[in-house]
Formats: C-alpha cells, structure tokens, sequence
C-alpha cells in the first residue's frame, strides 16, 4: 500500500445558456474560459508543478474538432495555458472576437464544458506526458474521454494486474493512466449498451448517435469503475459529447465543492474560489458528499447520484490544517479549535506558569491555530482570576484586585 501523497487542484465549469447569452450579458462569449482562469488562478497554492485545461464543444458537425486540451511545466503554467489558449484570437478582427455564432461554429476553446487542473506531483514522475487532464480518443464522441483528479490511489499494483489480465493496456504504469483505462473501458461498454438499445428500436446513422448521447448514463460507468479503487480521489472527467462528472472517495479524504445557478455550474476543490470568482455567499456553495458523484448531461440537467457508500470519514488532515484556504469557513473554524484543543498539553508543558510564558506562533499558516489557543489560554485565565478573587473574600482592597485583573496572556509576533 502506498501512503497518500500531495495534493492538487481542480475545477470544472459548464455553461447552462447558449454562448450568445454570455457575449450579450458580459460582453465575451469567453465567460466560462474566464472563471476557469480564475478558479485555477485562485488555487495556484494547490499546483507549482504543471497545469492543464480541457474543452468540449457541444455542437460541432463531423469532421470539425470538439474537444481541445491545454497543458503546461512549471509555477507559470496557467499563465502559459491561457496565453496559448488566447493565442488561437489574436488575429481576429473585433467582430469576429465579439462573434459567439462564428467562434462556436470555428474557434477552438470556444465551448460549453472546461475542466482544469493543478497539479503536485504525487508518482514522484514529472514531464508533460504526466500532467492532467489526459485523453483517451475515439471516433465514437461519445467514446471520448478527458481526465483529472486531486488523488492518489493506494493500491494501483492490484489494479494494474486485474486490468491488464483482462487484456487493457495502458500506456504508462502511472495511477492517471489506468483510471482513465478503466473509466474508458467501462464508458465504452456503455455506449455500446446504448448502441444495442437504439438498434432495437430500429434506429440508424446519427439518430444512434443522437439516441446514444441521450441516454448515456454516467453513475453506471463511474459505479462500475470506481469499485476498485482504495485512495482519496476526486476525479472530473468530461465526455467527447457534452457530458461532465466529477465524483468524491467515500472516506471524504478529499475535498469538492460545487454550485449551480440559471447560468453556470461550477466545482472546485475549495469553497472560497468558487466564492469569490462568482459571488455568491458560502451556504450558496454544496459540498460533494463521500462517494457521490456531480453529474452534468448533454443537456445540461445537473444532479447528484450515491456511487459508493459512504465509509467514516477521514478528512485529510493536510488539508484541514495546512492546505486549503483559511477563509472558507468551516476551515478557520477547525484551526481556531485544533489550537484551543492544545491548552491542556501546552499548560503542563510550562507548569501552568501564564505569567512568565510568552506565546507565538511559528509558521504563519499557523496564526489561525493560535489565535483559537489565545481564546483557550483566556478561558483558562478568567477561571484562575473567579477563583483567586473569591479566595480574596467578601472585601477585598483594590490593590489585589488590581493585581488580580491586570493578568494578561502574553502574546508577541515572533521576528527573526
């Protein structure tokens, strides 16, 4: 078994109205391309390795490209992504640019369904054949697959085995590689699930395709590829026909956060960006339970399915204490607690001497933690001064009160 390893960062946007709607209320039919910089941008702690993106477009007739990926080395990579990205426009004229009619119809990037990705790396493995999100093409675009996850799986040696004793090869020994072998194998079974469907009822030349984008369900291929896998993930992937998913391990070891409106539905492995790139107050924003999965339809249905069952919760405690964001919420409530909870421990240490103990903090992601100490070591103190003032009997002189009162916690930021 493998320990778990760093951490990564994703996001996912898909766009719930036509790119008209976008060019018309925000002045760019780039809207989505925009919030998924920001999503990535606001998560830069999450990756200094490398970053990727990938794009779907909804509708594109045949032989036109539909799907599009992005993907760069190094602490600059999502700056290097989007450039090259915006590349691919800066010849166009002002009415071309401001076009969502003609980007949809010949620009690439210019679509419904983006994923992006941070990456730390957690194979100990580097170079651009490793960065997410990873392809698996076919000429069935249902068939097509885009993967990235925030994961490190602990029992890839197992996996391996049963997948290539069934006859699968994937192109590298890496945890990335197989689960997009296994998520493809299993999608592929479904479309053709699908096709046999549509060819009973008669159907033939694009109304199967048609029949099938419309019908695939996702929560089969995730609850038939995921069964095996024993890590904490959160894993977003996107079909070559529009569909979008992401799904959370039933541990809750990593974590995912998402939100819907009329316009646009988003997640992102924290709450605050997707605060702050959108505007919208925390109890807005869901969080993706353990073991279920984020499914988005061509369609643009959106809904939450139980793909495994939920085990005791092992939130990451890198996360929680070090990695995620100190704004969201309910992370800056824990780290207050995490130091409250070390008084006990700290006034044994110092024989509950408060008044010759200076107290600081050494690192900085370690002032929230500190400042729920501050609060623990007062309620100890005002405990000590009920006490002492009602040793000092019913009336007592103003100078052992004022001795008394003027007890303080000393605290002093800490330069070296």
């Amino acid at each position: 078994m493998e320990q778990l390893k760093h951490e990564c960062g994703v996001a996912m946007i898909r766009l719930l109205k036509p790119l008209e709607y976008y060019e018309k209320k925000y002045g760019t039919w780039m809207y989505g391309l925009n919030k998924l910089y920001l999503l990535m941008e606001k998560q830069h702690n999450r990756g200094q390795e490398g970053a990727g993106l990938a794009c779907v477009k909804l509708k594109a007739n045949s032989g036109e490209e539909y799907m599009f990926r992005e993907r760069a080395l190094g602490s600059g990579a999502i700056t290097e992504i989007f450039e090259n990205v915006q590349s691919n426009f800066k010849d166009l004229s002002p009415e071309q640019l401001h076009n969502a009619e003609y980007a949809k119809r010949t620009l690439p990037f210019a679509g419904e369904a983006y994923m992006g990705h941070l990456r730390y790396s957690t194979t100990g493995k580097s170079g651009l054949s490793y960065v997410h999100p990873f392809l698996r093409r076919n000429n069935w675009r249902a068939k097509n697959l885009a993967l990235c996850g925030n994961f490190n799986m602990t029992n890839v040696d197992e996996i391996f085995a049963r997948i290539t004793a069934i006859g699968q090869h994937p192109r590298r020994y890496a945890d990335t590689y197989i689960m997009l072998e296994q998520v493809g194998h299993r999608l592929d079974r479904e479309v053709e699930r699908i096709f046999n469907l549509a060819e009973a009822e008669g159907l033939t030349g694009m109304d199967i395709t048609n029949y099938i984008e419309e019908h695939i369900d996702l929560a089969n291929v995730l609850r038939t590829s995921c069964r095996e896998w024993d890590g904490g993930y959160v894993i977003c992937g996107l079909t070559g026909s529009g569909e979008s998913f992401a799904i959370r391990d039933p541990w809750g070891i990593r974590p995912a956060f998402w939100y819907q409106d009329d316009e646009i539905a988003v997640l992102a492995s924290e709450r605050p960006v997707i605060q702050t790139v959108l505007n919208v107050p925390s109890e807005k924003i869901r969080e993706l339970q353990p073991g279920q999965a984020l499914l988005i339809s061509k369609e643009g249905k959106i809904r939450t399915s139980q793909i495994i069952k939920s085990r005791e919760k092992y939130a990451c405690s890198f996360e929680r204490i070090y990695f995620s964001r100190g704004s969201d919420a309910d992370i800056y409530k824990e780290r207050k607690l995490l130091g409250e909870k070390l008084v006990p421990k700290i006034l044994k240490a110092i024989d509950n001497d408060i008044d010759h103990t200076v107290f600081s903090f050494i690192p900085n992601t370690a002032e929230v933690a500190f400042y729920g100490m501050l609060q623990g070591l007062d309620d100890y103190l005002n405990e000590e001064k009920v006490q002492q003032i009602a040793a000092l009997g019913h009336n007592p002189n103003l100078e052992e009160l004022e001795a008394i009162l003027s007890r303080r916690i000393r605290s002093e930021k800490v330069a070296v």
